[in-house]
């Protein structure tokens, strides 16, 4: 029998998929003929007799002059070590998986007695159409370590190797596409079905019109949607969703579906031309075959540990570039660009790619790559970066061994700083050749004009590829076409979009710190306002008397106080960290000091040696007692300035300590901490160094919902408002085009506090606010449950960055932050009632520790309701806990029918009768009840019976023989549902049917050994025991039971025998 399918995401996606796949190229399997080519063996992921027919195909013996097939033995030898291939780890495996389909491998062959390794290919690169492609549909895969089932909804294959996998969801549920990507992320624990997964490269969550792709391993935040940008893709999709399937093939995908679903199936699916959904324009991206070879083959990277697949933008900067560098310009030399991707869109991984892709470009005998940078510290990571994904490079010593490196065959990448060229240059060493790439990381750009002189007077023929994670300024565009003008640009606004970064918003809090006496005591007032008087005197002490404007002491420790009290409000308990920079060592010193001495938020400095100038404000500080007490501390500490600094950026990036890093200029630029959530500014910062300072802040992360950048200093000096920022960017020198949508003021987020406010309300339209009870009752439909939870999370989040900035706080009367606070805890305690009475599971990620911390700040933790797990219908201590503080009848009647469904639908697969029976009696309460045939109290009545009964699942009553045997009475239920009407007539039916499950029960028990219920033997046996005994049923009552009904009896009767036996075959 075929699992029960949701009609609705077969029309809507699935089927939309196949068809489309099919159009593609892809030859379609039943789940029957998929498993056939699998030999029958579920827990092998690959298609054996595929694959073998495909090496055959695809390989031969070239010895001398001789061309020979190679031997079935070698053929194997070759399959086996995909079809054998061990589970280690999600991450080695992968990688070892895709070594193998990359670059093959070799086995022995004897020819004329000399016995030698030949290389065999999985699949042909250069020739998509050498390969054979499939799609099949429910692909069930064992579990590992068990006979327990999981059924991607569709996997493609080439050459019988599992390439892709989508997992489909009908659209108009709540949030399908993360339904999907989560339960492809459950899909790869180690326990489920992980080496499906290990062959897949990409992986697809559709949805009709949501999308998303992602590799194995990729988190969720990582999976991305795709924007085509080649034309003939995209002018082949009206007919390439348009044109119908033939009808044999219409047939064959829907003829192994049972009865009534294929005929509703064929009815409802429609053949006719339609418009290509989002869906559609993914899966011609990425999954037309000749596209998904490309893609497998360029831009999959195993990064330290996470396997990563391509972003689009990632893709067509690679495709532009090597495109570009196949022109030569007038002199010969093969013509270059600058590549600007947003910082924190993955600009690194885009040069391992280009890279990679440049040294096998056809035509280019020996391509080698030299990729520059500016500073050491960002060379070593370009070079750990290249380390980290296998690819082989090699970090220049100095001028002389570049030059050498440069020189020589053997040497493909190369990584160096700028400052080499200038010793190669003084010593008058060149390299001529035309197929030397230069990949120029501009983390800094004002070497723009002199890296292009240096550059091109040691390597004069060289093609030049700049990188930039920022716009480039008005006055750096004409030296930028030198490169040869802009390859491909991803804008900040497109990759807050595209959700590839956070997006970003600015608070002015400089101004507040500054100037009379009246604005800081008003300051002073709000930012102490949960200490009791006491406690502020003892902070004013601390503070010091003086208030003077910007006076040194008193302005560091008033900043210092107003970081620590909106950062421990704001983030701390999150796993977020913050970065705070400064305009010099001393006052990073000082800083530092006054975050030991306060205590509020753990502190961590990170800067150059006291004689090395760092920051644009500094005077010369190498004599400043206090920084060289420092700096000795850390020397005694850590031993060298590389462990230091080593050792406090891997603490920062951990989940402990430090939460706050306080830089001067280092780590301002080329630096990447997801976790790290806000920016506090104390420098002034110009031109492009603003944004390469704000990116800080800007990668994805759980539970960011952006990055926030806090000026102490004022870097766009006195904005007035939100629309000044890009007056302020073009002031510096941007092209107001380039930055759009680049950073966004609090106020603009702000300023949607009372729609959003008004949003959570109006999902309550015409229902009494003050009725709790019909209130509950609304949210009954789960499609308002969730337009309810969606409304509140966005408010929520509004609310908690409002009552953390001051100008809302200042602006905004007291009592209507009161009614903001107070709807809040009346929304959030509602959230937590209904998903308890409604039975809902509870996802404790990242909103959950959001929404806890703006209780314990702002609320009032002892106010809300905490939400937690459903309790079991079984625990029933937590359960009659639970259900003393539930309040009103029907409240507890709903909580319990939502226990006894839950139970249901955990438990149906073990006694089917009893619980559709169970189920059915719920919904006829829950029914009497909302038709007010059932009074409240009558309706907890029904509810208590009900649950009384879930428990005691029919032991109690009944036929005395069948207590205490869970598995028989199951098999006495599906021997009534079966040959109940057969046998109405029969005198003794009950005995008849009591004692044939006691039997039933025995013979299984007696047959069963280890991983019976796929051995086809044992099933076969148990089957002729159990009709062993109808047959003398039969004898005993004159009535022929048909074949079919037997049929259908015993394979649910070992359905429910694996199951109670932890067999449970699931989606």
């Amino acid at each position: 029998m075929n699992r029960p399918a949701d009609f609705r995401e077969l029309l809507s996606s699935q089927l939309p998929a196949l068809a489309e796949l099919i159009h593609l190229g892809y030859t379609y399997l039943t789940p029957e003929e998929a498993l056939a080519r699998r030999r029958g063996r579920r827990g092998q992921v690959i298609l054996t007799d595929v694959l073998l027919e495909s090496l055959a195909r695809l390989n031969r013996v070239r010895y001398l002059d001789r061309d020979l097939p190679f031997t079935p033995d070698g053929l194997q030898k070759a399959a086996d070590h995909l079809l054998t291939l061990p589970f280690e780890s999600q991450y080695a495996t992968a990688q070892a998986a895709y070594d193998l389909l990359t670059l093959g491998t070799s086995v022995e062959q004897v020819v004329d007695g000399d016995r030698k390794a030949f290389s065999v290919r999985y699949i042909d690169w250069a020739t998509p159409s050498n390969n054979t492609w499939h799609v099949t549909e429910e692909f069930e895969v064992e579990r590992s370590g068990s006979t327990r089932t999981r059924r991607p909804d569709i996997v493609v294959f080439c050459n019988g190797i599992p390439l892709a996998v989508i997992e489909c969801k009908r659209p108009d549920i709540n949030a399908p596409v993360e339904e999907a990507i989560s339960q492809t992320l459950r899909n790869h624990a180690r326990e489920e079905i992980p080496l499906l997964y290990s062959f897949a490269q990409v992986l697809v969550a559709a949805a009709q019109n949501e999308a998303a792709y992602g590799t194995t391993g990729a988190d969720a935040r990582f999976w991305a949607t795709w924007r085509e940008e080649d034309p003939a893709v995209t002018a082949r999709m009206p007919a390439l969703v348009g044109t119908p399937l033939p009808a044999p093939v219409r047939r064959q995908i829907l003829g192994w579906r049972d009865e009534p679903l294929r005929s509703q199936l064929d009815h409802a699916w429609p053949e006719g031309p339609r418009l290509p959904s989002v869906q559609d324009d993914l899966l011609a991206s990425l999954l037309d075959p000749a596209r998904l070879l490309d893609f497998t083959r360029g831009f999959i990277v195993f990064d330290a540990g996470v396997k990563k697949a391509a972003r689009y933008q990632q893709y067509y900067a690679v495709k532009e570039a090597v495109t570009r560098v196949q022109e030569r310009t007038p002199s010969g030399s093969r013509r270059g660009g600058v590549v600007w991707h947003t910082t924190g869109s993955g600009k690194s991984l885009t040069m391992v790619m280009l890279a990679r892709a440049l040294t096998a470009v056809p035509g280019i005998l020996n391509p080698r790559v030299v990729l520059v940078t500016d500073r050491v510290d960002l060379d070593q990571q370009i070079r750990d970066t290249f380390k980290n994904t296998g690819a082989a490079v090699t970090q220049a010593r100095d001028g002389r061994h570049l030059i050498t490196l440069l020189a020589s065959d053997r040497t493909q990448v190369v990584t160096t700083v700028l400052d080499k060229f200038e010793t190669c240059q003084r010593e008058g060493l060149k390299v001529d050749s035309p197929d030397v790439f230069v990949l120029i990381d501009e983390s800094h750009r004002s070497q723009y004009g002199k890296a292009n002189a240096l550059m091109r007077a040691v390597l004069p023929n060289a093609c030049m590829i700049g990188f930039t994670g920022t716009p480039l300024l008005k006055k750096e565009k004409s030296t930028a076409e030198k490169f040869g003008g802009i390859l491909h640009a991803y804008s900040m606004a497109r990759a807050v979009q595209d959700r590839a970064v956070t997006p970003l918003k600015y608070e002015a809090r400089h101004a507040e710190l500054r100037g009379a006496q009246e604005q800081i005591d008003r300051w002073f007032e709000r930012v102490t306002r949960t200490l009791t008087d006491a406690q502020k005197v003892d902070v004013k002490r601390q503070f010091q008397t003086s208030h003077a404007v910007l006076g040194a002491a008193s302005r560091l420790e008033e900043i210092a106080y107003d970081i620590g009290e909106h950062y421990a409000r704001t983030y701390q308990g999150r796993g977020l960290k913050a970065q705070f920079a400064v305009s010099n060592k001393l006052d990073a010193v000082r800083y530092k000091k006054i975050f030991d001495r306060w205590g509020r938020v753990r502190a961590a400095l990170i800067m150059s040696p006291p004689d090395t100038r760092e920051g644009r404000e500094t005077v010369d500080e190498a004599d400043v007692p206090e920084v060289q007490a420092f700096w000795k501390d850390m020397m005694n500490r850590y031993g060298t300035e590389q462990r230091y600094q080593e050792s406090l950026i891997s603490a920062f990036k951990g989940d402990g300590e430090p939460e706050l890093l306080i830089v001067v200029d280092k780590l301002l630029t080329g630096f990447d901490a997801p976790s790290n959530a806000v920016l506090y500014l104390d420098k002034r910062l110009r031109e492009h160094n603003i944004l390469q300072a704000i990116a800080r802040v800007n990668r994805l992360y759980a539970g960011k919902d952006f990055g926030l950048i806090v000026d102490y200093r004022g870097i766009f000096n006195e904005l007035q408002g939100a629309l000044d920022i890009y007056a302020a960017l073009e002031a510096e020198g941007f092209d107001p085009a380039d930055v759009a949508g680049t950073l966004e003021h609090v106020d603009l987020e702000i300023a949607l506090l009372p729609t959003r406010h008004g949003h959570v309300w109006d999902v309550f339209a015409g229902v009494d606010r003050g009725d709790l009870e019909a209130l509950q009752r609304h949210l009954e439909p789960q499609d308002r449950r969730d337009a309810f939870y969606e409304a509140l999370a966005a408010f929520a989040k509004t609310l908690q960055l409002a009552l953390s900035t001051p100008s809302f706080l200042d602006s905004t009367p007291d009592a209507q932050q009161a009614t903001y606070v107070r709807d809040l805890r009346f929304f959030l305690n509602l959230r937590t009632t209904v998903k308890r009475r409604y039975g809902e599971s509870v996802d404790f990620g990242p909103l959950e520790d959001q929404l806890r911390k703006l209780v314990q700040e702002h609320v009032g933790a002892d106010s809300v309701i905490q939400l937690s797990e459903p309790v079991s219908l079984f625990d029933l201590d937590a359960s009659d806990e639970e259900l003393r503080t539930t309040e009103g009848d029907a409240a507890r009647a709903d909580t319990m029918a939502s226990r006894v469904r839950r139970a249901v639908t955990e438990r149906m697969e073990q006694d089917p009768t009893f619980y559709k029976r169970l189920s059915e009696l719920v919904d006829e309460a829950i029914a009497e009840h909302r038709a007010q045939r059932l009074s409240d109290l009558e309706y907890l009545r029904r509810a208590e019976e009900l649950t009384r009964l879930a428990r005691d699942r029919g032991e109690t009553g009944g036929d005395p023989r069948l207590r205490g045997r869970e598995s028989a009475r199951a098999y006495r239920g599906l021997l009534q549902e079966h040959l109940g009407e057969l046998l109405a007539a029969t005198p003794d039916l009950d005995e008849h049917l009591t004692v044939a499950a006691l039997v039933f029960e025995q013979e299984i028990e007696r047959l069963k050994i280890r991983d019976w219920s796929h051995n086809v033997g044992v099933r076969n046996r148990m089957m002729d025991a159990m009709d062993d005994h109808l047959y003398d049923l039969e004898q005993q009552t004159g009535v022929r039971i048909p074949h079919s009904v037997r049929d259908a009896l015993f394979e649910k009767v070992l359905s429910v025998a694996r199951h109670r036996d932890g067999h449970q075959a699931s989606a």
